[in-house]
């Protein structure tokens, strides 16, 4: 592969224009996604905001679920954001019956733990993996991980926010081999980090 990975944006819902422009100055070609033969030719993808049932049901009609649960199997590397996020665990609570997830990473989440839209709030957070002080994080309906397995990198908490007053420090980013995911928007701030911590994996997994 050349210093500049080719990154899938999974564009169905969500801020696919704000990914493209973050992927490519963090060091990527990036490209819309909505396709099998299209996945095939990235070596990463970003699995965007969005409303992850939706998304799901989407990933069938396009009939993408499971050509993505196969190269997801198979190591490719994957970022999920916020509904993203949801899409890449093993199980979500509150989620509907026939939700469908592509798996990737050994945690359950839970949908909009942080209330509805009306609580949406921003937080500097401590980010393990990303250099140069906190990064600022905007929540949207976000999720949080409820539990982790031993394979799961914690990346960043938060706590005293909406959803989670009691002071319990609630997981907000983790990593699994190649697979990143943030309860939060990096797309929405100018901060590249994230997104240039990600572009790392996919190089590195080359």
């Amino acid at each position: 592969m050349s210093s500049e990975p080719v990154v899938g944006v999974l564009a169905m819902q969500g801020a696919v224009r704000e990914h493209v422009a973050m992927l490519a100055e963090a060091g990527a070609r990036a490209k819309p996604v909505r396709r099998a033969a299209e996945l095939s030719e990235v070596d990463g993808l970003v699995l965007p905001g969005g409303e992850s049932t939706t998304m799901s049901r989407l990933l069938e009609s396009f009939e993408l679920l499971e050509p993505l649960r196969a190269r997801i199997a198979d190591g490719m590397p994957a970022f999920g954001s916020c509904a993203g996020m949801i899409l890449l665990a093993r199980q979500t609570l509150d989620g509907r019956p026939d939700q469908q997830q592509l798996g990737g990473l050994d945690v359950v989440i839970r949908r909009n733990a942080f209330g509805r839209q009306v609580d949406s709030f921003e937080a500097d957070l401590d980010f393990a993996e990303v250099d140069g002080g906190p990064v600022h994080a905007v929540f949207i309906r976000a999720p949080w991980v409820e539990k982790a397995g031993d394979g799961v990198e914690v990346l960043a908490t938060v706590s005293g926010v909406p959803g989670g007053e009691d002071g319990t420090a609630r997981i907000v980013a983790v990593r699994q081999g190649a697979v990143l995911a943030t309860a939060f928007h990096p797309e929405l701030t100018p901060d590249v980090r994230v997104h240039r911590l990600f572009v790392d994996l996919v190089r590195q997994a080359a």
